[in-house]
């Protein structure tokens, strides 16, 4: 039997919902560690060749993401996104009173897994990024990507559950190359962002777009899937 509001998203293990807040912010701090961690670490090593940059950190966060979902996805889902977790809300498969604990616990987590990466970089923790992101490709490019994550998602969920680590992994390091905006895919990791005055930053100015166009892509991925997956639905 399902803990109190659980995901009804596979597989289905009843923990208790203060342990799967805990799961999701610390996936989201380890997540955030990644994306930043590998962002300076590139940068230092890359020479100045941003293109070098840009494939360390891409690596690093696709195989964190496997890793990370492997292990959490058990225990919350994995979401560490508060996108996604909008559309299980939407959904209807995890009530709204833990989807607004999961994207605290996101945020949260998030903001410790930027400031980790800034002491083990011996940076200076509290940081505000000055990288402006602008521009309607940019925004368009967040809505692509966050549409096409939670395609991957529901549709690995529908009819490969197992494979859902590689397939998000996957993806997320496909679309760091095919999107103009290196594919955030995710409010909480945007606002994160806009803390690290390092490669893998984002102006506050930027963040509110990024955001907007996130939410879009993922409600309309959510709606396309309610009938494009639909079990047994027939023409």
């Amino acid at each position: 039997m399902l803990a109190a509001g659980a995901s009804l998203e596979p597989p289905l293990h009843p923990y208790s919902a203060s342990r799967r807040l805990v799961g999701e912010a610390l996936g989201s701090t380890l997540l955030l560690a990644i994306v930043i961690g590998s962002g300076v670490m590139g940068e230092r090593l890359a020479g100045g060749n941003v293109a070098i940059a840009l494939l360390g950190n891409t690596l690093a966060t696709g195989a964190g993401l496997v890793v990370l979902i492997t292990i959490f996805g058990p225990l919350s889902g994995a979401h560490f996104n508060p996108a996604v977790t909008l559309v299980f809300a939407l959904r209807r498969e995890l009530s709204w009173r833990v989807a607004f604990g999961y994207v605290a616990a996101q945020i949260v987590g998030a903001v410790l897994g930027v400031w980790s990466a800034h002491i083990m970089f011996a940076e200076p923790v509290l940081q505000i990024s000055t990288k402006l992101r602008d521009g309607p490709a940019q925004a368009f490019s967040e809505a692509v990507a966050t549409f096409g994550l939670v395609l991957a998602i529901l549709g690995s969920i529908r009819f490969r559950p197992e494979s859902t680590p590689w397939i998000v992994g996957l993806y997320i390091t496909a679309a760091y190359w095919f999107t103009a905006s290196t594919s955030f895919a995710n409010p909480a990791v945007t606002l994160a962002r806009a803390a690290s005055n390092t490669f893998a930053g984002i102006a506050p100015s930027s963040a509110p777009a990024f955001v907007a166009a996130q939410l879009v892509g993922a409600v309309g991925a959510a709606g396309l899937c309610s009938w494009l997956l639909k079990e047994g639905s027939r023409p």
